[in-house]
C-alpha cells in the first residue's frame, strides 16, 4: 500500500485538529501541535481563518514559538504578532538566529518594535540593531553573525581540541573562516578537510585561499545565483575592506529561491507574494482592487481602438466574429516571450552585451510565426466565411501583430527591468495592452481601408 504524501498527511493533520477545535478538546488539539515540527505547525496556522488561528497559537508551546514565527509567510507572521505584546515577542525570540529576529522586527509597528528593543538585553539588541541598519533584502540583512573564525598560523590540533572544548558549532556550520589580526578574511578550511589532513599541520597550509565571498550589500537574487553556480552550502559575508561581518547558509538561500519563484507566480496576477490566504476580506479587496483598476484601465484603452471603428462593425457583422482572434494570438505569442525573458532577467543570463542579439532573435521568430500563422488562418477565414478579402485582411493583421508581439516580449520587461520596474508584476499587463490595441487596430484599420465600409 503507498505510503501518503506530504500534502495528504498535512490535510489529515488539518482535519483532526479542526475537529478537535470544533469540539472543544483543546488538550488533544495541543497534544497534536507538541508532536509537530515547527513549520509543519506554520502551516496549519496558514491553513486556518483568523478566529481558530488566534486559539492554535495559544495552544503552542512557548518554546517553539519563535522557530514558528520565523516559519510563516509575512501576512501570517504580520496577525500572530498583533496577539503579543513586546514582553511575549522577546520571550517567544530568545535565542533566535539574528537575521530571523530582524526580518520579525522589521515587519511590526514602530512603537511595538522600540519597546521589544528596550526588553533585550544590551549586545541582543546591539547585535540586531545591526542586523536591521542594512538594506532589506541584502546580504548584511539575512546574514548570521554566529560564525568560527581561525588564524592561520594555528595547528590543525589545537583546532579540533578548541572545537571539542566548545561542545557544539553554529546551525549549518560545513567552513570555519581565516581571519588575520585586522579581522580581515584570508580563506577558509571546511570542517571536513580538518577531519583528514595531518593534525600537526597549520592552518595556512590546509586552508583554501579563494574563498567565495558576499559582499554586505549584495542584493539576495545575486546572493542565490552565486550559490547556486558554486554549489554553496555557507558563504561569507564582508566589508569593502574584507573584514569579516556574518556568514549566509543554504536554509537562507533556499527560503529566497521560494520567496523569488511565489513573487513571481503571484506577481503575474498582480498579488503580493506574501499575502495571506485567510486575510481579511476588506483588507484583500484593497490589495485586489488596485490590480484591478489598472486593468480596467487597459481594457478601455483597448475598448477605444474599437471604438473608433465603430461604423465599420455596424456595417460587416463578419468582422466582430472576427476581432478577437488577432489579439489573442499576439497575446499568447508575446507572453511566450515575456515567460522566456523575465526567466532570463531572473537567473542572470540577460545583459546589456546579448540583449540587443535576443531581440534580433525574437522579432525574428515573430516574423516567421507571423506569416505561418497569417497564411493557415487567412486559409481558414476564407474557407469559412468564402471571401479571400476578409482572409487577406486578417492574415496582414495577424503578420503585423505576432512580429510586434515578438518584439513587445522582449523589450517590455527589458525596459522595466532598466527602470527597477518588476517586469514579472507589470510586464504581463502591458504586453497584454499592446498586443490587444496593435492586433485591433491593424485588423479593423486594415478593414475599414480595404473594404471602404
Amino acid at each position: 500500500m503507498p505510503e501518503n504524501t506530504d500534502a495528504q498527511n498535512a490535510q489529515e493533520r488539518l482535519q483532526e485538529i479542526d475537529k478537535a477545535l470544533e469540539s472543544g478538546m483543546f488538550v488533544l488539539a495541543r497534544s497534536i501541535l507538541d508532536k509537530m515540527h515547527a513549520c509543519d505547525v506554520a502551516l496549519l496556522l496558514e491553513s486556518f481563518p483568523p478566529t481558530k488561528r488566534k486559539i492554535l497559537w495559544s495552544l503552542t508551546d512557548h518554546d517553539e514559538q519563535g522557530d514558528i514565527l520565523d516559519e510563516l509567510n509575512e501576512d501570517a507572521q504580520d496577525s500572530i504578532i498583533a496577539l503579543m505584546d513586546a514582553t511575549n515577542i522577546v520571550s517567544a525570540t530568545e535565542g533566535m538566529e539574528i537575521d530571523d529576529l530582524a526580518s520579525i522586527l522589521r515587519g511590526i509597528p514602530d512603537s511595538l518594535y522600540q519597546e521589544v528593543l528596550d526588553t533585550m538585553d544590551a549586545q541582543d539588541r546591539h547585535r540586531v540593531e545591526q542586523a536591521l541598519s542594512y538594506p532589506e533584502d541584502t546580504a548584511g540583512s539575512m546574514m548570521n553573525t554566529d560564525t568560527i573564525t581561525l588564524r592561520a598560523d594555528v595547528s590543525v590540533d589545537v583546532v579540533l581540541r578548541y572545537l571539542r572544548l566548545k561542545g557544539e558549532l553554529p546551525d549549518a556550520t560545513d567552513t570555519l573562516y581565516v581571519v588575520n589580526k585586522e579581522d580581515q578574511l584570508i580563506g577558509d578550511v571546511p570542517l571536513s578537510t580538518l577531519l583528514t589532513v595531518d593534525p600537526s599541520l597549520s592552518i595556512e597550509q590546509v586552508m583554501n585561499s579563494k574563498t567565495e565571498m558576499l559582499e554586505v550589500e549584495m542584493d539576495d537574487g545575486e546572493i542565490a545565483k552565486l550559490f547556486e553556480r558554486h554549489d554553496l552550502i555557507s558563504a561569507p559575508v564582508v566589508d569593502a575592506n574584507r573584514h569579516l561581518l556574518g556568514r549566509i547558509t543554504i536554509d537562507d538561500v533556499v527560503d529566497i529561491i521560494r520567496e523569488e519563484a511565489e513573487h513571481t507566480m503571484m506577481g503575474m496576477a498582480g498579488m503580493d507574494d506574501d499575502e495571506d490566504t485567510y486575510a481579511p476580506v476588506l483588507s484583500s479587496a484593497k490589495r485586489r482592487t488596485v490590480w484591478l483598476a489598472l486593468n480596467l484601465v487597459a481594457a478601455f484603452i483597448a475598448a477605444s481602438v474599437s471604438n473608433m471603428f465603430e461604423a465599420t462593425l455596424e456595417q460587416m457583422a463578419t468582422l466582430a466574429v472576427l476581432m478577437t482572434i488577432v489579439p489573442s494570438m499576439g497575446g499568447i505569442a508575446g507572453n511566450q516571450t515575456l515567460a522566456l525573458v523575465i526567466r532570463g532577467l531572473a537567473v542572470g543570463h540577460i545583459g546589456s552585451t546579448n540583449a540587443r542579439w535576443l531581440i534580433g532573435k525574437e522579432a525574428a521568430i515573430g516574423l516567421i510565426n507571423g506569416m505561418i500563422w497569417a497564411t493557415l488562418v487567412a486559409t481558414a477565414v476564407t474557407l469559412w466565411k468564402g471571401d479571400i478579402t476578409v482572409g487577406y485582411i486578417i492574415a496582414g493583421a495577424m503578420f503585423i501583430n505576432l512580429s510586434v508581439a515578438g518584439i513587445a516580449g522582449v523589450t517590455i520587461p527589458l525596459v522595466m527591468h532598466k527602470y527597477k520596474i518588476d517586469p514579472a508584476l507589470a510586464g504581463g499587463m502591458a504586453l497584454t495592452t499592446l498586443t490587444d490595441v496593435i492586433g485591433l487596430f491593424s485588423f479593423l484599420g486594415m478593414a475599414t481601408l480595404v473594404l471602404k465600409v
